[in-house]
C-alpha cells in the first residue's frame, strides 16, 4: 500500500515537475550537471541571499526518478538556510545509499518516497543527480564565503 503511494507521488513529481524553469537575476547561481552514467542533465538554479536559498529551480531532461528527485528537492530546500539544506541533502544520500535515513529528525518531505532506490544500486545517480549539483553549489559557496 505504501510503496503504490510512493509510486505514485514519484510519477506525479516526474509529469508535473515543481520549480521547473529557468532562473535569471542577480544572485543567481546556476550549475549544469550531467549523470555521467545515463545522460540525464540537469541546469539547478539558486538563489541565494543572507545565508538563504530564497529560490530554486531547475531545467532538464532524464528519467522518471531524476525528474522526481529534482522536483522534490527544489520544494524541500526553498527558503532554507544553507546549514539546514546541506544537513537535508547529507541525510537524502544516506537515504539513498543505504537505505535508511542516519537522522530521522530531518524531514525530507517527499524525497522519502524514493528510499525504494537504494534497492536500484544503478540507479543511485539518477536519484542524487540534482542533490550532486546542489552539493557543488553549497561547496562554491563555502568557497567563496572563505575566500572573504
Amino acid at each position: 500500500m505504501l510503496d503504490q503511494l510512493y509510486r505514485k507521488l514519484v510519477i506525479d513529481h516526474a509529469k508535473y515537475k515543481r520549480n521547473f524553469g529557468r532562473l535569471e537575476g542577480e544572485g543567481v547561481r546556476k550549475i549544469h550537471y550531467k549523470n555521467p552514467t545515463c545522460g540525464d542533465v540537469i541546469t539547478l538554479y539558486i538563489h541565494i541571499k543572507d545565508e538563504l536559498l530564497t529560490n530554486v529551480s531547475f531545467e532538464g531532461e532524464g528519467c522518471s526518478i531524476s525528474m522526481a528527485s529534482s522536483s522534490m528537492m527544489t520544494e524541500l530546500i526553498q527558503n532554507k538556510d544553507i546549514k539546514t539544506v546541506s544537513s537535508i541533502r547529507s541525510e537524502f544520500e544516506q537515504l539513498i545509499r543505504q537505505g535508511e535515513q542516519s537522522d530521522d529528525q530531518i524531514d525530507l518531505g517527499d524525497a522519502l518516497s524514493l528510499q525504494g532506490v537504494h534497492k536500484l544500486k544503478a540507479r543511485h545517480n539518477c536519484a542524487l543527480m540534482a542533490w550532486q549539483a546542489l552539493d557543488r553549489v553549497l561547496h562554491d559557496v563555502d568557497s567563496y564565503k572563505g575566500t572573504k
